[in-house]
């Protein structure tokens, strides 16, 4: 956790704030701090400062939150996301890369080789979901939710939504089969359409063609998708 995260609804006074549950545990356990000792603060989509700890115990953590107008959070990076549904346990790490890496805009979309059955985990509840954002968000010092869908039917997708998504943006599909090498520092808004494992199958890859996606690679080993995603991102848009 390099940022605390801070919720309006944590402050019992406009310099004031008072923190429980993980963030108190991480602050006395990580941060090992003490009265008077001072933090690296956040409020959730707005900027980012410091808190100086006036005291804890058991149940809380009472901080003197000073918020800087000068540091914004770090700039997104300016692209969609559109990400067949991974398996579970890969989904939530994957949302926490996506997230730590300054991606804002998430569409979860049905594919062929996506299983049913991922679609009934409650890791794609509302709450479960924004705590992995949270998690990503701590890591990269950012305070900016990401916006998250969910769309269960692929064709009426691309169909009927996609279009509006990606317009005025570099439409790009990672296909390891027939594709050019994925682009280096592409310099403008992309919309990144990421398959499961084993792919997005012809049928699906011809249906994003057909709306102007473009097919990339990342050369001949075949990454998974938790590995694959950060390392388009940090092809398209390396940190300067």
């Amino acid at each position: 956790m390099n940022l605390i995260i801070l919720f309006p609804e944590d402050f019992v006074a406009p310099s004031r704030a008072r923190v429980g549950g993980r963030r108190l545990e991480h602050i006395r356990t990580v941060h090992r701090a003490v009265a008077g000792d001072t933090l690296r603060v956040g409020l959730l989509d707005e900027g980012i400062g410091t808190a100086r700890l006036l005291g804890l115990d058991e149940d809380k953590a009472e901080l003197e939150v000073s918020l800087d107008a000068s540091a914004p959070p770090p700039p997104p990076i300016p692209v969609k996301l559109v990400l067949a549904l991974p398996r579970p346990k890969m989904l939530k790490r994957t949302i926490q890369h996506a997230t730590a890496m300054g991606v804002k805009e998430i569409h979860l979309v049905n594919a062929y080789r996506v299983e049913k059955s991922y679609w009934q985990t409650p890791w794609l509840a509302a709450d479960r979901l924004r705590e992995q954002c949270l998690l990503g968000l701590e890591q990269s010092v950012d305070t900016v939710m990401p916006r998250i869908e969910l769309h269960k039917r692929f064709k009426p997708f691309v169909e009927d939504e996609l279009p509006a998504i990606s317009a005025g943006t570099e439409a790009l599909v990672a296909h390891p089969v027939g594709a050019a090498p994925c682009p280096v520092d592409i310099g403008r808004p992309v919309t990144l359409a990421v398959g499961p494992e084993g792919g997005f199958i012809p049928y699906e890859v011809e249906r994003l063609q057909e709306h102007g996606f473009s097919a990339v690679h990342l050369g001949p080993r075949i990454l998974r998708v938790e590995t694959a995603l950060p390392v388009l991102l940090s092809r398209l848009f390396p940190a300067s």
